[in-house]
């Protein structure tokens, strides 16, 4: 396509985008408050038949879970309505781009959300899978697009020293894989309140001072500062997209949703009604906030936590990594809540 060919393409596409979005969703409006609605037009994208590459955790109706109710929720805000996903104008949008998910596995469940929800819009574009040590990639070859995932669950370091495994809290060398990419997503928080045996590091370090443990608000505040200073010193808007998943709910005590015969999400096949979650929203939230606020560098908050909150339906339960001594009310199923997060990080590119 010559010059005059691809300038005709963009501006009709761009005016077709103009169109489509007047009405629906707005610049100014809150995404992130709204309710959930019965949608006989979900979900988006049929995950068993369309994506053999989503991991057997995030699998739940290749798992057996037998209700699918909570495949036809869409979000719908208060104020408008969310555009539509359009994987098409996406791939467009990220022609010959790099996308990176950096964080844990609620990460992951979204990296796996976008990949599937792309390549079904366009199931006979080419792709490959790669992973090269904590970065997976899925590259959709006919457009150029690198779509990745750094796991990187603290987003600063953890190293092995003489004394053990060292959590330090003002080190993040390993933002030297983040350098160059066109958009990036961060996530921190699942790892925080582990202890034990599940506890990836055997001490703390601050500056110069090394801890056998301290409070984890304060350490996960202080690892986040450490980020917010990388972002600052090392992002340039012009180039770089920025966004923060937030803190994605887990659904392990029915009391926050007003059910305290429910020990966990298991069984559960619908929503909390409304847009209040009775339980109320975590601290991490309020920790995230104040440190987003002290970045001058534009950062895009994908406050997902509310909407989240509300979907004790969409975890995998006991239809994850296996039944019945496995119960997963953490990830979420694919379909599921992730895509709408990603629909909502569509709605923000926009």
């Amino acid at each position: 396509m010559g010059f005059w060919g691809y300038y005709v393409f963009t501006v009709i596409n761009t005016l077709l985008m103009v169109i489509a979005y007047k009405g629906n969703a707005r610049s100014d409006c809150d995404f992130f408050s709204g309710s959930w609605v019965i949608d006989d037009s979900y979900p988006l994208y049929n995950a068993s038949a369309a994506c053999s590459f989503i991991e057997r955790e995030f699998s739940c109706q290749k798992n057996g879970r037998p209700d699918f109710l909570y495949t036809k929720y869409r979000w719908k805000p208060s104020a408008c309505d969310l555009q539509r996903f359009s994987g098409v104008n996406f791939l467009e949008r990220f022609r010959n781009k790099s996308i990176m998910f950096v964080g844990d596995s609620l990460s992951r469940n979204q990296w796996q959300s976008l990949t599937c929800m792309l390549h079904s819009s366009m199931p006979t574009a080419k792709y490959t899978i790669a992973r090269e040590g904590d970065v997976s990639t899925f590259s959709f070859t006919d457009y150029g697009i690198k779509v990745m995932l750094d796991r990187n669950v603290y987003l600063v370091d953890v190293v092995r020293e003489k004394i053990g495994r060292v959590l330090k809290l003002d080190s993040i060398e390993a933002g030297k894989l983040w350098k160059g990419i066109d958009m990036l997503i961060f996530n921190t928080w699942h790892w925080w309140n582990r202890r034990g045996p599940a506890q990836p590091w055997d001490y703390i370090k601050v500056g110069n001072e090394i801890r056998k443990d301290m409070d984890r608000i304060l350490a996960f505040k202080e690892a986040l500062t450490t980020w917010g200073s990388w972002v600052e010193s090392n992002i340039d808007p012009t180039k770089t997209l920025v966004f923060f998943q937030g803190i994605s709910p887990s659904h392990y005590n029915g009391t926050q949703w007003n059910e305290p015969r429910a020990k966990s999400c298991v069984r559960q096949q619908q929503p909390v009604s409304g847009s209040i979650f009775p339980g109320g929203i975590p601290l991490a939230v309020d920790v995230l906030k104040s440190i987003l606020r002290n970045i001058t560098k534009p950062v895009k908050f994908l406050d997902i936590t509310l909407l989240s909150l509300l979907r004790k339906d969409g975890h995998p339960s006991i239809y994850g990594l296996g039944r019945p001594t496995r119960m997963d009310c953490s990830h979420w199923c694919l379909t599921g809540v992730p895509d709408t997060w990603n629909e909502i990080l569509y709605n923000m590119i926009l």
